[in-house]
């Protein structure tokens, strides 16, 4: 790296310009992936590219009799995408067309991760698998004792993953080699965000867990008072994630402490969707068909926009506008400064799965059984 380019990125750094824990190497990512389910470690769910003001479908695949709850990868020019019922997919981000399949006996609620040319999934009969990502041949197993429905994460040489059993798993990416695990007192069904050396679960168990990537020993556990399969959100010292006890939380992830706290007067549902983070704005939708946007630092309600079905689908943050879709079948975009709508796609089916935004595209999957890919329209010859 040359001397000019690192000045950059450190005024960037002094400045808060840059994500939290972020590095030269980080910075340097394009805009061409999506690997994981949030789309980064810190799970910020931003993406790293712009959309059209009106995107436009450009291809469609669907599979007969299944339906997909989990969120694509997009990574290398291609779309991972696994259905309930037995199959994972890879498709061509360009036109959809059908790359391969890997099929198990059940099927995934997870989402595939990628990194290095391999794609990592856990299956409904809890089996975490790594397969070869040009072909789809799988590479190694390991087996939990129950459901997977984390998206996996990555730490240095070694992936991880939470299951249902209670357990992180901590093995390396390439052989499957068990290098740690660690339980907690029930569920694990979000994904494991990694900030620096930490690893964080918000449980089943009613806590946040913050653990030692390293060892797989835990440093320390936040009462949030009840359950949740969310993924926390990482920005600096602060994690965000609501519960299915109808509380969002801002945590102050260092110090262990709980920093604000929101619940709605006249609401009563919980959170199943993951929150998306800027320096601006905290982001999440819930079952009540409300999203809302918080102040990072204090909690304070910026804004609220109401749509017409159930939130599960996780928002992305995509420059100016935040897309997510809805259990009414729509996929909307709202302004992130002021929650007004911008832009709505009627496709039928709900939505539980999330955007997946790279390469100026947005892939998402409703439980129709329909992946769909957005984009600019063509040019006109």
């Amino acid at each position: 790296m040359n001397l000019r380019y690192l000045t950059i990125l450190l005024g960037w750094s002094l400045f808060g310009l840059l994500p939290n824990h972020a590095t030269a190497e980080d910075a340097k990512t394009t805009n061409s992936d999506w690997p994981l389910a949030r789309g980064d470690a810190q799970a910020t769910g931003v993406a790293k590219c712009d959309l059209p003001a009106k995107p436009a479908v450009l291809w469609k695949y669907t599979a007969e009799k299944v339906s997909f709850v989990g969120t694509a990868a997009i990574v290398a020019g291609d779309v991972y995408i696994a259905d309930a019922d037995t199959t994972l997919y890879a498709l061509s981000l360009k036109d959809g067309q059908l790359r391969w399949k890997f099929q198990t006996p059940t099927g995934f609620n997870a989402s595939p991760a990628v990194r290095d040319g391999l794609v990592y999934i856990g299956d409904i009969d809890g089996v975490f698998h790594c397969l070869d990502a040009t072909n789809g041949k799988e590479k190694w197993q390991l087996k939990s004792d129950a459901e997977i429905d984390s998206c996996a994460n990555f730490y240095k040489d070694n992936v991880l993953v939470g299951s249902q059993d209670a357990t992180l798993y901590c093995a390396n990416a390439k052989t499957g080699e068990l290098v740690w695990k660690h339980a907690i007192d029930d569920q694990i069904r979000c994904s494991p965000t990694l900030a620096g050396n930490r690893v964080f679960l918000a449980g089943c168990d009613g806590k946040l867990h913050v653990v030692d990537v390293e060892s797989g020993k835990e440093l320390d556990a936040v009462a949030i008072d009840a359950p949740t399969g969310s993924t926390p959100a990482v920005l600096g010292d602060m994690t965000f994630f609501g519960t299915e006890g109808s509380v969002f939380f801002g945590l102050d992830w260092k110090h262990g402490k709980e920093i604000w706290r929101y619940k709605d007067p006249e609401h009563n549902l919980p959170y199943r969707s993951s929150a998306a983070v800027s320096k601006e704005a905290v982001i999440v939708g819930g079952r009540d068909r409300i999203v809302r946007a918080f102040e990072p630092a204090s909690g304070k309600l910026l804004w609220s926009f109401t749509a017409r079905g159930r939130l599960d689908s996780s928002p992305v943050i995509v420059g100016e506008r935040v897309f997510f879709g809805g259990s009414d079948g729509r996929l909307y975009a709202i302004d992130r400064k002021r929650g007004e709508k911008s832009w709505m796609y009627a496709a039928g089916g709900n939505f539980s799965g999330s955007p997946a935004v790279a390469a100026e595209r947005l892939v998402i999957g409703n439980e129709n059984g329909t992946v769909y890919c957005f984009g600019a329209e063509p040019a006109s010859k």
